[in-house]
């Protein structure tokens, strides 16, 4: 019995196939395999962009948190020193909690405040993605 190895290819015939001789199997593998890669491409994209204003609103909510801290550290003044100042201080107890307390409001307040203005001008949106998703 005669076997044959079906595996070799003819001289006129070449193992690679020159591009422009792809069967419509193949175009459409390929199409199939560009395909997936320029999807995750741009999954990767949309993800480094979010990432990098997810980081940008972390450090904003920081400042928000920092202005509500010192915030409340303002009110607990105000507390203490009406307590102790009834007792101790010449000016008048009210008059000296009241001005720390402004004071420490004040600062706390501004810092908020500096944090939702700089939270408010991030823009959620992937840009680069959305446009290279069009494009």
């Amino acid at each position: 019995m005669t076997t044959y190895d079906v595996t070799q290819t003819s001289p006129s015939q070449s193992p690679s196939r020159p591009s422009d001789d792809r069967s419509i199997g193949e175009l459409i593998g390929d199409l199939t395999r560009e395909t997936t890669q320029l999807v995750r491409q741009e999954i990767n994209l949309a993800k480094t962009e979010m990432t990098v204003k997810a980081t940008k609103v972390g450090k904003d909510i920081g400042l928000i948190a920092a202005g509500g801290v010192l915030a409340f550290a303002g009110f607990l003044a105000l507390v203490a020193f009406l307590i102790l100042g009834l007792w101790r201080l010449g000016l008048g107890p009210w008059l000296s909690a009241l001005i720390v307390g402004v004071v420490l409001a004040g600062i706390g307040g501004a810092l908020a405040m500096s944090g939702l203005k700089k939270l408010r001008e991030v823009d959620p949106i992937p840009h680069q993605a959305v446009e290279a998703l069009k494009g």
